[in-house]
């Protein structure tokens, strides 16, 4: 017998209610997010076939962003048009949103000067660089498929080392493993190549310029919301200087416990850049890709990512991210690691996100680093 698919067309009430609720569900990152999409959309309610699902994951995969997000936004727009598609997008990114922005005024307002609070972020702190650990070994795994490609991983790290500027490193990663999949290079190393230059100086962030930073770094997500640390982490702390690496880390350690993807930590960088306005812009400019993509052409880049030498230049460039990752996350273990309880309770937090599979481990393995750094501190 065969089974009939339909995608119903819901008020678009219902259909932002729907998708406010994945909003309010989604912890767990990424892959709870889709999974959970997936179980009430497609196996319950047979929206649409599990092959047709498999293979707009596998676009939005290809292309930068959070995909559930865009997941969400392809739904929406099935059932109810662009109008639905942008409901729905919306439904599941605010939740989060105003969390973090709440969090945020809070943290700007109060500050996390008492013993209290300042016990928690120091766990939190810690347990940061245990998160982008596993995120560089996941991404990792799937991105570094070959010798080319971690030719141009560890190309990527010794360039982001040698402050090269990150578009740089970005294209040429790309551009290598595109004409490494057309040619026989006898050595792979070869791709290391000799680019020189030097990080672009940006003064005080405009309203107009952290839309900038949000949009440039939307559209370079290439393999997860982990790969918008770097891009973030070099405009705000690096380039920008309106936070600190301290700040930053605890940035990315309140969006890790919140049920949201965790490129809305860009929320927190907003806020500290430029205040309730600032938050707007940054965040506003992280996910007009994401429903961009979807809203205005999915079907043209559905075509377009069958095409073998995109997703060549694209694998390229997701493995040069890979090397900018790692290397971010070296320079944070300086700040976020500064003596030995410290360092602890990273190795706990390292071995927790290895052992605990729950949906809800990211937002445990936060909280309870947040308790240990809260009992050293008061000891």
């Amino acid at each position: 017998m065969t089974q009939e698919y339909s995608v119903p067309r819901e008020s678009y009430s219902q259909l932002f209610l729907r998708f406010l609720k994945f909003g309010f569900l989604a912890w767990g990152g990424p892959v709870a997010q889709i999974a959970m999409i997936r179980q009430e959309l497609v196996e319950e309610e047979k929206w649409i076939s599990p092959e047709r699902f498999n293979r707009v994951l596998g676009v939005y995969q290809i292309l930068p962003g959070p995909e559930a997000n865009e997941l969400c936004v392809y739904f929406g727009m099935m059932s109810r048009g662009r109008l639905g598609g942008l409901l729905a997008g919306l439904g599941f990114m605010l939740p989060g949103f105003f969390l973090m922005f709440a969090l945020s005024w809070f943290y700007v307002e109060y500050g996390i000067n008492s013993v209290l609070f300042a016990g928690i972020f120091y766990g939190f702190q810690a347990a940061v660089p245990a998160l982008i650990v596993r995120a560089v070994h996941r991404i990792g795994t799937h991105a570094l498929r070959d010798k080319w490609l971690w030719a141009i991983g560890i190309a990527s790290a010794l360039a982001t080392f040698l402050n090269v500027n990150f578009i740089l490193v970005l294209v040429a990663g790309g551009i290598a493993y595109a004409l490494a999949k057309q040619t026989t290079f006898a050595n792979p190393m070869l791709l290391v190549l000799p680019i020189s230059g030097v990080a672009v100086s940006f003064s005080a962030p405009t309203t107009l310029e952290l839309l900038g930073y949000g949009f440039r770094t939307g559209l370079l997500t290439f393999g997860g919301a982990y790969t918008a640390i770097p891009f973030l982490q070099r405009d705000a702390v690096i380039v920008g200087a309106w936070m600190t690496n301290q700040q930053f880390l605890d940035g990315l350690a309140l969006s890790s416990i919140l049920p949201a993807p965790l490129i809305i930590f860009s929320t927190f960088v907003g806020y500290l850049g430029g205040g309730p306005l600032g938050a707007l812009a940054l965040t506003a400019g992280v996910f007009i890709p994401a429903f961009s993509f979807t809203l205005i052409g999915h079907d043209l880049f559905e075509r377009l990512v069958e095409n073998k030498q995109v997703h060549s230049l694209l694998d390229g460039v997701t493995a040069a991210v890979v090397g900018l990752i790692a290397v971010t996350a070296v320079r944070l273990f300086q700040t976020a690691l500064p003596d030995f309880p410290a360092i602890g309770i990273f190795i706990l937090a390292l071995f927790a996100l290895y052992r605990w599979k729950a949906k809800t481990a990211i937002a445990g393995v936060m909280l309870g680093a947040g308790l240990l750094g809260l009992i050293v501190r008061m000891l």
